[in-house]
Parts: C-alpha cells; sequence; structure tokens
C-alpha cells in the first residue's frame, strides 16, 4: 500500500470524526462533557462500548496469541459474560439509585472519605496504564504501515494521536464519545469480516470448508484442565467474571458511557446487549486468529519463534499478513480498524480519567460555568501527558499485549474489586483511616505469593490474581473493623 493511499485514509477518517464532534458539541451545557446530558440512546452506547472494550489490543493481540496460547481465552471470555449479569442487575441499580458521575462516590458514603480518594486513586493508576498499553500497540502499527516511510520517530507519532484525541473530545466529551464510538466499533468489526472473507478467498475455500478447517486445527483446543497451567478452565472463568466486574462495572470509563442512558431500563439493555456482542466479537476474532495462522502456513510464511517453540511479536501477524499478502481491499481496512482502535482506546478512557479526577479530588461540582472549562482543559492535557510518558517506556516491550494489561489489570483493580464486594454484601463498619495502607499491601502480597507458587509448585496464579488480590483486601478491612 501506498504512503499517499494510507495519508488520504487516515485524513478522511479523522475528518468523519471532526464532523460528528461538530454536530454534538452544539447545545452543550457545562455537564454535557461528564454526563452526555443523560440522553444518549441505549442500543448507541451498547454498540460503541463494544469498539472502547475492544480497542487495538482485541484487534490485534486476540488473534496473534492464538498461536501460544490456542483458544483458551475463550474460557476467560465465558467468565466475562457471567460477569456482565452482575453489572447489570447489581452494581447498575445502585450507581442509579445515587445518581453518580463519578462512580466512586458510592466509597465516600459507605467507608468514608479516605477509601473513596483510594478507590478513585487506584481506578486512575489503572485506567492510564491499560489506556496507555493499548494505544501503544495501535501506535506501533501507525509507525509501521505509515510514519515510518515519512521518517517520523514514535515519540512524535504518539503525540500527533494524543492530539488529533484532544482536538474531538475537549468540547463535549462523553457526548461526542457515544458517538464516535459506534463508529469505530462498526470500523473493528468490519475489518475482521473482510480479513476473514480475504483469507477464505485466497485459500480457495468456502464457508463451510473454512469452519471446518479451523475447528479441527491444532490451535482449536477450549478447554484446559491442567490445575497448575495458566491457562487452567477455573481459573480463566473466574477470573474473566471477576475482571469484567472491575475493569468495566468498577470503572469510570465504561460505566459513564452507562451512565449516559436515559433510565436504569435503558442502561440494563445497553449492558445485557454489549456483552453479548461483545463475546460474539471476541469469538470472530478467535476464529479471524487460526485463519491467520493457516494461511501463513499454507502459504510457507515464516514467523518469528523462540527456542522454545514459542510465537514471538504474536502482535505482529495480524498487521503483517493484513498490509502485505492479503490485498488492498484487506488492508485498508485493516488501517480503517486500527486507526479506529487507536482512538476509542485513548478517547474514551482520558475523558473518564478526567471525569474521574475533576470529581473525586479537585471539588468539580462547587465551581462555576467557566472554571470548570478551564480545569477540565487542564486535567485533560495532564493525562495526555501522562498516557504518553507511560507509552514511551513500555514502547519497547514484545509479546501480546493482552495479557499484559489483564496481568496489570489484576494487581491494580483488586483493591478496587474488594472494597466494592465488601462494601455492598455486608454490612460491617471499619476505620477508614487504614483503607489506604491495606489497599497497597494485598496488591504486594498477591505479587509475593504468584512468585512462590510458581517457583515452589510450578503454580501460575495466571489472570485468577485478581481474585488473591480482592481476597487479601477484604481480609484486610476485616482486620480494620471498627
Amino acid at each position: 500500500m501506498s504512503t499517499l493511499l494510507i495519508f488520504i485514509i487516515i485524513v478522511a477518517y479523522f475528518s468523519l470524526i471532526m464532523f460528528i464532534s461538530y454536530m454534538t458539541s452544539r447545545k452543550q451545557s457545562d455537564d454535557t462533557f461528564f454526563t452526555g446530558d443523560r440522553k444518549s440512546p441505549w442500543f448507541l452506547v451498547a454498540f460503541g462500548m463494544v469498539g472502547a472494550a475492544l480497542s487495538g489490543v482485541t484487534f490485534v493481540s486476540v488473534p496473534g496469541m492464538v498461536g501460544n496460547n490456542s483458544f483458551y481465552f475463550f474460557q476467560f471470555i465465558l467468565g466475562n459474560v457471567v460477569g456482565y449479569l452482575f453489572i447489570t442487575f447489581v452494581l447498575i441499580p445502585l450507581y442509579y439509585k445515587l445518581n453518580l458521575v463519578s462512580i466512586y462516590a458510592y466509597l465516600k458514603d459507605r467507608f468514608g472519605f479516605k477509601t473513596y480518594k483510594t478507590g478513585s486513586l487506584f481506578f486512575i493508576i489503572s485506567q492510564s496504564f491499560g489506556a496507555s498499553l493499548r494505544l501503544l500497540l495501535a501506535a506501533k502499527i501507525l509507525q509501521f504501515a505509515f510514519f515510518d516511510a515519512l521518517n517520523i520517530p514514535f515519540f512524535l507519532t504518539v503525540i500527533i494521536i494524543l492530539s488529533l484525541v484532544w482536538l474531538y473530545t475537549n468540547k463535549s466529551g462523553i457526548k461526542t464519545i457515544v458517538w464516535t464510538d459506534t463508529l469505530q466499533t462498526f470500523f473493528l468489526i468490519l475489518a475482521a469480516i473482510i480479513t476473514i472473507y480475504a483469507i477464505i478467498s485466497s485459500l480457495d475455500l468456502n464457508l463451510v470448508e473454512s469452519v471446518k478447517e479451523v475447528t479441527k486445527h491444532k490451535y482449536f483446543d477450549v478447554f484446559n484442565w491442567d490445575p497448575k497451567s495458566g491457562n487452567n478452565f477455573f481459573k480463566q472463568f473466574i477470573s474473566g467474571v471477576l475482571i469484567a466486574i472491575a475493569m468495566m462495572g468498577l470503572d469510570q470509563n465504561m460505566m459513564q458511557k452507562t451512565l449516559t442512558c436515559k433510565n436504569l431500563k435503558d442502561a440494563q439493555k445497553n449492558t445485557l446487549t454489549f456483552s453479548l456482542i461483545l463475546a460474539i466479537t471476541q469469538f470472530l476474532f478467535l476464529g479471524l486468529g487460526i485463519m491467520l495462522y493457516l494461511y501463513a502456513e499454507r502459504n510457507n510464511i515464516s514467523l518469528p519463534m523462540g527456542e522454545n517453540g514459542v510465537f514471538l511479536d504474536t502482535d505482529t501477524l495480524f498487521p503483517n499478513l493484513a498490509i502485505n499478502y492479503l490485498g488492498v481491499i484487506a488492508g485498508i481496512s485493516f488501517l480503517l480498524g486500527i486507526i479506529a482502535a487507536s482512538f476509542s482506546s485513548v478517547d474514551s478512557a482520558l475523558t473518564a480519567l478526567t471525569t474521574s479526577f475533576t470529581y473525586d479530588f479537585m471539588e468539580m461540582e462547587s465551581k462555576s460555568g467557566v472554571q470548570r472549562r478551564k480545569l477540565k482543559n487542564r486535567v485533560l492535557f495532564g493525562f495526555s501527558l501522562v498516557v504518553f510518558l507511560i507509552i514511551m517506556a513500555f514502547s519497547g516491550s514484545r509479546g501480546d499485549v493482552i495479557s499484559t494489561i489483564f496481568k496489570v489489570a489484576g494487581y491494580t483493580y483488586g483493591p478496587l474489586l474488594g472494597l466494592y464486594l465488601f462494601g455492598m454484601f455486608t454490612h460491617v463498619q471499619i476505620k477508614d483511616k487504614y483503607v489506604p495502607l491495606i489497599c497497597i499491601v494485598a496488591p504486594i502480597l498477591t505479587y509475593i505469593l504468584n512468585i512462590w507458587t510458581a517457583s515452589a509448585f510450578n503454580f501460575d496464579f495466571g489472570f485468577i490474581n485478581i481474585a488473591v488480590n480482592a481476597f487479601l483486601t477484604v481480609l484486610g478491612l476485616l482486620l480494620i473493623k471498627k
């Protein structure tokens, strides 16, 4: 693909995003950036949330990880579905009952001021790393596909992407993102479908034959019953439940979109619809992964492999084949998908971080209209800078990013999960001032336990470290009860 064609695609896509931003920024109030005026259609929010949840990580990492982890990630997806049911019927009614803008205000009512600040701070840390790692992957691909040809350094590529995101989010925030995420979801799913069609055509298969090829492939191994493996069914399923609750239900980023729905019933319909579409889409990307490896095998395309037989740089599989082997149409659809992923992975995250910080730490509700706008813009710029610094710190990392994200989430979201479960399912009162210490000690103990069990018993926690972390947090809270 020519550099000029790629440039035209990027300009056309961004022009469309800016048009949407212009249309949604009219007739806005001071709260539009944070709440979307609570007028978003639930079905639009549901479809758009899929793109934000998928981002470039699912788009690229999930197909690539099949080579080393087979279809085991589907066990995690099954757990996600159960987690979304908990979000729909337990958490969302709670948020609407309390009429929250920042969901962490619940912790203030239940436990106290320091717990509230601790919960919000852990979200900020978690979301900053999560958003940065998602954008890192997309930025690397855009660098490889376009910016390298112009001799533009990687750090400048990241600055360009963050600047573009700032341009269309700084006015209307979540109201714009509800609409742009819908567009981004469409391009992500379209890219997967077109790529699958291109592979099927190239291998001279029909749809039925391609399904048979996928299901009989050695990577189509769905369930793992080895208790010591990090891919064990129970570890994957349970962690899928808990990570869904933590990374969606206790995440200001995802819940802020849900809370823009008109009422509780619409918000619940949104979450149920979103969870169904997300599960189907993730299954589609796993199937795409087998198709990509099958294409590489049939065409004798060598893939980098380590001495232990593990594929290296699996995140490069999809972009490499789409851009260099599968034709112009597949290449264009892939670029549109990864551009959409670049924006959807960071726009809503920056808005959520801005919302959480301004409401939880800067007393946003007490500010006047002009003060609110100035403060919002400064905080938005500040978090853009934080994301940039984290991306540059991890720019040399290798392997699939999705595993890194979920491992980090286990340590950063674990205390949040423990706080909410303890708050909702007990009536115990605690000594608020000791909560920050508990939430710092629990992840450290989880990390030490993980290393010890791996070395002493060859037992890998895998993604289940979030359950261990939450459990240790609950134990700590019991120790400081009044």
